[in-house]
């Protein structure tokens, strides 16, 4: 969506020059004063010199900071967005709404959603986000309302309470864009097929998918995530001790496997070597038993008993 901000082509000049202005103008109208003796006309005058530089003219006094903005209205017009750093003066009946340019983090609260395969997993995300936009931050969004301003008068709200409502709204986006990117995926390798992307694998891929996701979200609100990335990941509680016991005979499976092959590695060199050197002559028969007691020794969990044959080989 295409934006409609610009910059502010409004009258604005340097605020210490405008300050000198007023002095000079409040030193009219008192000399006014002074004179308006010799005609009522000039009473009048000095009176409205004196309201137009001390009411009316402090009004269009503006400061700003190093990434900062000024979003800048005329009676409900938008007329541009204000970003000269420093202390300026402009038009005195423009309402401005002040707005930082800053980066910021945002960690929401852990979120409990389903998986691919629908089991129930904790999750959370931890985000790097700032204003892009501020067009479409101030009025695409109903930003103004979510910052609570007084009695309707958005003019009263402050620049924290404006960053806090779009952090608001990043905070719903992000938890329906995380709930999206976390059904798309399997928690682990157990429930995913061969080669397939989880959460748990993903790591750089996932977090990429996510700040994709959140931008697509965030487009309209003129808000923009730099960094997004998932920080907590686990399975939910009540499936959590079921998990773990599945993930232990997963480990244990995966390690018999290991202690199987080596052992079949050995007990055939075993063979090989007392063939190969002619230490024994052994039938088919012997060959079985060697093979399955030296099996037995390999695999066990515990150290074996060797009992010690005095007699002879059959």
């Amino acid at each position: 969506m295409e934006t409609k901000e610009f910059e502010f082509k409004g009258f604005a000049m340097n605020g210490f020059l405008a300050l000198f202005i007023e002095f000079a103008i409040l030193g009219l109208g008192v000399a006014g004063l002074v004179l308006s003796e010799l005609s009522p006309i000039m009473l009048v005058l000095s009176i409205i010199v004196l309201m137009l530089a001390v009411i009316i003219w402090p009004i269009g006094f503006r400061k700003l900071e190093p990434n900062e903005a000024m979003v800048m209205i005329f009676f409900g017009k938008y007329r541009g967005t204000f970003t000269q750093t420093g202390f300026h003066w402009v038009n005195p009946f423009m309402t401005s709404k002040k707005v930082s340019l800053r980066a910021r983090n945002l960690n929401p609260d852990n979120i409990k959603v389903n998986d691919k395969t629908g089991n129930p997993i904790m999750i959370g995300q931890i985000l790097v986000w700032r204003l892009k936009d501020t067009y479409k931050a101030m009025f695409e969004i109903d930003s103004q309302t979510m910052a609570g301003g007084a009695a309707g008068n958005t003019a009263t709200v402050s620049v924290s309470n404006r960053m806090r409502a779009f952090e608001s709204f990043i905070q719903v986006q992000s938890d329906a864009a995380l709930r999206e990117v976390a059904g798309m995926y399997a928690y682990d390798e157990n429930e995913a097929e061969a080669d397939e992307l989880t959460l748990r694998s993903g790591g750089k891929e996932i977090n990429e998918v996510l700040l994709s996701k959140l931008n697509e979200r965030l487009a309209m609100s003129g808000l923009e995530v730099l960094e997004a990335r998932i920080n907590y990941l686990a399975y939910s509680p009540e499936i959590a001790a079921v998990m773990l016991r599945r993930q232990q005979a997963a480990a244990i499976i995966s390690a018999r496997e290991k202690i199987v092959e080596g052992a079949v590695s050995m007990v055939r060199m075993a063979l090989d070597k007392l063939k190969a050197e002619g230490v024994v002559e052994l039938d088919e028969e012997r060959k079985a038993a060697m093979v399955s007691n030296l099996m037995v020794v390999l695999c066990a969990d515990e150290s074996a008993q060797p009992v010690v044959n005095t007699g002879s080989l059959y």
